[in-house]
């Protein structure tokens, strides 16, 4: 489901009161922890967390004139999802997916990019927090560059 909110704060004053503090607490986590560089935005009809054309002219490889996505969170029907792109380097992914059983009780239900949390008292919030930090803004140039640069 992509939200029309045009400002993160409308997306917030639009979910239901059940994902209101989940949502923030999640945003809360991943601002205090964002590395120097990203930016937050209304990405995708998700709140989105993005390095801005001012560091990064190129923008995203697929729509040149969107930055270049990092993470959305977004609340969708039956699950809060992150999608944490960062988790397409590999040695993250596993990093991320040994580590989930020592902070939740609920089973790791990740694809390629996307967390979904259904059980929204067992969410990893340090976890999520410290993943976020895993990467800065240079690393995940560097690594879209190496990434995609064949696309």
């Amino acid at each position: 489901m992509q939200s029309k909110a045009e400002t993160v704060e409308q997306y917030l004053d639009e979910l239901p009161e059940d994902r209101k503090l989940v949502i923030s607490t999640l945003r809360k986590t991943i601002l205090d922890n964002l590395p120097e560089g990203f930016a937050e935005e209304m990405s995708y009809g998700m709140i989105g967390y993005v390095v801005p054309h001012s560091i990064y002219p190129a923008g995203y490889h697929c729509t040149p004139k969107l930055p270049l996505p990092f993470m959305n969170l977004a609340s969708q029907k039956n699950f809060i999802a992150l999608h944490m792109m960062s988790m397409a380097d590999e040695p993250l992914a596993e990093w991320f997916a040994n580590e989930y059983p020592k902070h939740s009780k609920a089973k790791l239900d990740m694809g390629k990019s996307c967390i979904r949390f259904k059980k929204l008292d067992q969410i990893p919030y340090q976890l999520i927090g410290e993943a976020v930090t895993k990467m800065s803004v240079k690393d995940w140039i560097d690594f879209c560059e190496k990434t995609y640069k064949n696309k």
